[in-house]
């Protein structure tokens, strides 16, 4: 290969690399090579050749690499991205590219990614477009999130969202993912911080509710927050953070994530207009039903029929998930098991509040990636 022409890659190649994923690292070095994707030769491809995949999920994966659709602005080293090239090489009529993911695990043929256009066999209906509105991830602007067709609320003003292949499930803030696994009867983890903050301060939180005062400034008001709102919960609810910058503890710091999560579940709650007790009681339910650290939350197969629909907005429109779209099955018969496809994620402001829309969703709507006008697109796949 001539290097001499492109002072980039004499910069790249040979140059180690590392990338960390949300489960599990590689690390290698640049390299260079045409790549084929189908019928399409794109030449002087740089990419990392990994050397060490230290993680397990790497391990035991039944693929062979993985190939970044994300915008140059993440890419390591800022290397030029495949799909880049295929655009930037006239490779393909228009610069769009599509996913349709089949849900049928009993067909051969597990989906379909087309670059340069959509498939119109796989999809049905017209498609919901939105604006690019962060280059890195295909990152959107999404509405409110319903349980059952009701709305929770957190997402009124604007949550972000990240259509990505490359996550199996639907990842979301802890405290909607709990209201989530209270209403399909998931599994969860006990807090009892958050059961300790509804004991002391839940009626006063409420009283603040019902006179109106600011959400976001109820925590540091009863003493539980040392600022107001806007710091995001975590699921670290018993972290330790930095304590050399003189910072709370961990213990003092799950207090306040457990106390802005009960804030956001007793609005909900008062929308609805339930009673004060009634509230007390979901809220303590809830704080049973944190989501797991590890990611899966066990749900009873039996009552999948019972379960609600969970919806989305994007772009106006509402798209709804039915139990045996957003349930994982493992197995067949008596020794089935099923797994809530909701996990939680917490970025704090201003990234944040943050969904990721994976598989889960990806498969319910084909979804479409325009580059060249920067826009995400969703339609009902078939």
């Amino acid at each position: 290969c001539d290097f001499i022409r492109d002072k980039f890659l004499i910069f790249h190649i040979g140059k180690s690399a590392a990338i960390q994923y949300g489960s599990g690292a590689i690390s290698g070095f640049f390299s260079q090579d045409n790549v084929k994707v189908g019928d399409l030769v794109v030449t002087d491809q740089e990419f990392i050749e990994a050397t060490r995949e230290p993680s397990v999920t790497f391990l035991v994966a039944k693929f062979d690499g993985i190939l970044g659709l994300g915008f140059q602005e993440i890419s390591v080293g800022n290397a030029v991205p495949v799909w880049y090239n295929m655009v930037k090489q006239g490779l393909i009529k228009d610069p769009v590219f599509s996913f349709w993911l089949n849900r049928n695990t009993e067909e051969e043929q597990g989906g379909e990614i087309v670059f340069g256009g959509v498939d119109p066999n796989h999809y049905k209906g017209e498609i919901t477009y939105v604006p690019v509105t962060q280059k890195g991830y295909w990152q959107f602007d999404m509405g409110d999130v319903l349980i059952d067709g009701k709305a929770t609320g957190y997402c009124e003003s604007g949550c972000s969202a990240i259509a990505d292949s490359g996550t199996s499930l639907l990842a979301g803030p802890t405290a909607i993912i709990t209201m989530i696994n209270q209403a399909i009867g998931a599994s969860g983890v006990a807090s009892q911080q958050c059961k300790s903050v509804v004991e002391q301060y839940g009626q006063t939180i409420m009283d603040l509710l019902l006179a109106e005062a600011h959400p976001k400034k109820i925590c540091s008001q009863v003493g539980v927050c040392t600022f107001d709102g806007n710091r995001g919960v975590s699921m670290g609810i018993d972290s330790v953070v930095d304590e050399k910058a003189g910072r709370s503890t961990g213990l003092q710091d799950g207090m306040c994530s457990a106390c802005e999560m009960a804030v956001i579940w007793m609005e909900n709650q008062l929308r609805q207009n339930q009673t004060q007790d009634r509230i007390l009681n979901y809220v303590n339910e809830l704080c049973e039903r944190l989501p797991s650290p590890l990611g899966e939350s066990a749900v009873d197969c039996g009552k999948l029929s019972s379960m609600p629909k969970v919806s989305f907005t994007i772009g106006g429109k509402v798209f709804d998930l039915s139990p045996n779209e957003y349930i994982l099955k493992v197995g067949e018969g008596a020794k089935a098991q099923c797994i809530s496809g909701f996990t939680g994620l917490d970025i704090p402001p201003p990234r944040g509040p943050l969904w990721i829309l994976g598989d889960i969703f990806m498969g319910r709507y084909h979804t479409v990636f325009d580059y060249g006008k920067l826009r995400v697109g969703f339609a009902e796949a078939a």
